[in-house]
């Protein structure tokens, strides 16, 4: 089928965060359902080195709160709730913080999807890269052979190389650095970049060959990056991009 044939190329961004509070189980199962082959989540740590699904900096956003995840443990964050309020209202007033090891459950469960895990800067800063590669590899053992690290400390993905056999995938701060030597080095099967930073002309080529590129949300950028090159295009609006491409009545890229 043709939207089977794209969902291969689309990377759902923090789950399907168009419909549902990002970073949940809640955004992951209605990703799973749109037809999503492949999800990206963020993850940092508790105060006691325990993994949870957060982007933000502070739980402000999602949560209510003023604090860092990092600032408290894992029973306290079990008592919050990832409702993402100003978008959604008292929809989702019960929807949990999402640990990494219920995310690594429900992928396990989907054999055809693959998941890309995004260690955030803050827990590397707060904690350091071994605390964090502790709490993180083991919770992604259920899903090894469908899991990609991804980060934009590339110091961690060098880390985990040496501890893991997942692929790693660094994100380009800007995109001149995909030419360092360090992150070539990575020998990464894929490279993520955001769409602002993409040059206005020349070839997309970057170590290894396969971008993905964020954020997109129309059909037509979406192929016009796969014109250029790029595998992956990540999405907030994964169900609606699907159905965008099938109706456009092209053939797949």
């Amino acid at each position: 089928m043709l939207v089977s044939m794209f969902a291969e190329r689309l990377i759902a961004h923090r789950g399907h965060a168009r419909v549902a509070p990002e970073n949940t189980l809640a955004a992951v199962d209605s990703a799973l359902a749109a037809g999503a082959r492949a999800v990206e989540i963020d993850v940092q740590l508790s105060a006691d080195g325990e993994a949870f699904l957060m982007h933000d900096r502070t739980l402000e956003r999602m949560c209510g709160r003023r604090e860092s995840l990092g600032e408290l443990s894992g029973a306290q964050l079990r008592e919050l709730r990832a409702a993402e309020p100003e978008r959604f209202g008292q929809r989702f007033a019960a929807e949990p913080l999402a640990s990494l090891a219920a995310f690594s459950e429900r992928i396990a469960r989907a054999p055809q999807v693959h998941a890309y895990v995004e260690i955030k800067r803050v827990s590397i800063e707060r904690f350091g890269v071994d605390a964090v590669l502790d709490a993180v590899l083991p919770m992604l053992l259920p899903i090894h052979g469908r899991c990609t690290l991804i980060s934009f400390d590339v110091g961690v993905l060098r880390a985990a190389r040496q501890r893991t056999h997942l692929p790693v995938g660094p994100v380009l701060i800007t995109w001149e650095q995909r030419r360092d030597p360090r992150l070539v080095g990575l020998e990464p099967q894929v490279v993520f970049c955001d769409d602002e930073k993409l040059p206005a002309v020349g070839p997309l080529d970057v170590p290894g060959g396969a971008l993905a590129v964020y954020e997109v949300d129309t059909a037509h950028r979406a192929r016009q990056l796969f014109a250029s090159g790029v595998r992956f295009v990540e999405t907030f609006a994964v169900e609606a991009l699907l159905n965008e491409l099938r109706a456009s009545g092209e053939d797949a890229p």
